[in-house]
C-alpha cells in the first residue's frame, strides 16, 4: 500500500447528475442536497448544467433555470464546502458566464477541453488565476489519447495556470491498468497534482478510482448513488470508505455522507443509475456517457437498434457536443435497412 495521503474529493452530483435527468434539476433540489452534503464535510460541490456553464441549449438540453440562479441557490446552502463549476470554452465565455459566477461566490473553476484540445483553455485558466480563484484543468474523453500524449496536453494546462489536472473517463471505457498508466504518465511530466473522474459503464468506477490513487492521484470525483451520465460516476458514499480502508484520509464524515446519499436518491433521481446493456455498449464503444438519453430517444424515433447507433458513433470517434451526429447515424442505419 502507498504512503497515507489526503485525497481531495469533489461531489459532482449536481452537475454530472444533471445528465441523468435531461438537465432538469430544480432550485429546490439543489438547495436540499447542498444542505445535506455540506454537513458531511465534502470539500467541493460542483453545480450546474451537465455540460457546464453556458451549455443550456436546445441541442444539449435546456435547463429550467439559468446557471447563475443555480449557483446563487447552491451558495446559500454551502457553509463549509467550496462551490465548484465545470467550464468548457466555447460554451462558457469569460465575460458573460465566468465573471458573474465568480461574483456569486464560486470558489473552484474546472476548465475542461477534449483531451487533445488543451490549447482552448489558456485564456479561461489564466483569467481564473488572475481573479485569485482555484483553477483546475480537465481533460475529457481521455481514453482517446495515449498516456504520453495525454500528459503532453496536461502540461499545456499547467503552463496556463492550472493548479491540478483531472482526466475524465467520460465514456466509462477504462480498465484499472489503463488508469494507472495515465496517472503515472501525467505525474512524470507535471509538477502539480493529478486527479481522476470515473464513469461506471463497465462496472469498474470504484476500482478505477482506487487504481488512480494507488498510482499517485490525489483528487477524485464521485456522486451520490453514482448519479451521473450513462451508468453514473463512482458512487461517492462507497468510494469514501474504500479510500479510508486502504489507509488514506479525506475530510468527510461517512455517516453524514450516507444521509446525503439517501436524500439524493429520494429527492434528485427518477431512478438510481444502473449498468444497462446500452451503457455497456456505450463504454465499450468509447462514446461519451452523456449521449445515453439522446441515443435512446433518437433510436426510438428512427426505429433502429440503439446499440448499433452507439457502435457507429464509436467508429466515428464522436465527441461531446456532437449530438447532431446521432440523428445522422440513426438516419443512415434506417435508410440502409429500408433499401434492403
Amino acid at each position: 500500500m502507498s504512503e497515507s495521503k489526503h485525497i481531495l474529493i469533489t461531489d459532482v452530483s449536481l452537475r454530472d447528475g444533471n445528465h441523468a435527468i435531461a438537465h432538469q434539476l430544480t432550485l429546490k433540489q439543489i438547495a436540499c442536497y447542498c444542505t445535506a452534503v455540506d454537513k458531511s464535510g465534502v470539500p467541493i460541490v460542483e453545480v450546474g448544467h451537465g455540460n457546464g456553464l453556458g451549455a443550456s441549449s436546445l441541442q444539449l438540453g435546456e435547463a429550467p433555470f439559468s446557471d447563475h440562479e443555480m449557483l446563487a441557490e447552491a451558495k446559500k446552502h454551502l457553509s463549509k464546502a467550496k462551490l465548484g463549476i465545470h467550464v468548457i470554452p466555447g460554451f462558457a465565455t469569460i465575460n458573460r458566464d465566468i465573471k458573474p459566477a465568480l461574483d456569486l461566490g464560486v470558489d473552484v473553476v474546472r476548465v475542461a477541453s477534449h483531451c487533445s484540445e488543451a490549447d482552448i483553455t489558456a485564456r479561461h485558466l489564466s483569467f481564473v488565476r488572475e481573479k485569485g480563484k482555484t483553477a483546475f484543468g480537465v481533460l475529457m474523453m481521455s481514453h482517446m489519447l495515449s498516456p504520453r500524449a495525454l500528459a503532453e496536453q496536461a502540461l499545456k494546462m499547467e503552463s496556463y495556470g492550472a493548479e491540478a489536472i483531472i482526466f475524465m473517463d467520460s465514456a466509462g471505457h477504462f480498465l484499472p491498468d489503463q488508469v494507472t498508466e495515465r496517472v503515472k504518465a501525467l505525474l512524470d511530466l507535471l509538477t502539480i497534482p493529478v486527479g481522476f473522474h470515473a464513469h461506471n459503464n463497465l462496472g469498474v468506477a470504484i476500482a478505477n478510482s482506487i487504481a488512480a490513487v494507488n498510482a499517485g492521484a490525489s483528487l477524485l470525483d464521485g456522486s451520490a448513488r453514482g448519479f451521473g451520465a450513462g451508468s453514473g460516476n463512482a458512487q461517492i458514499e462507497a468510494l469514501i470508505p474504500v479510500i479510508h480502508r486502504i489507509g488514506h484520509q479525506t475530510s468527510i464524515d461517512l455517516y453524514s455522507l450516507l444521509d446525503a446519499a439517501d436524500l439524493a436518491e429520494k429527492e434528485l433521481m427518477q431512478h438510481c443509475p444502473t449498468i444497462s446493456s446500452l451503457s455497456i455498449v456505450s463504454g465499450l464503444s468509447g462514446v461519451f456517457s452523456g449521449f445515453l438519453k439522446p441515443v435512446q430517444r433518437i433510436s426510438e424515433a428512427y426505429k433502429v437498434d440503439p446499440k448499433e447507433v452507439f457502435s457507429k458513433l464509436g467508429e466515428r470517434k464522436v465527441l461531446a457536443g456532437q449530438e447532431d451526429l446521432i440523428i445522422e447515424v440513426a438516419s443512415e442505419i434506417s435508410n440502409k435497412r429500408g433499401s434492403k
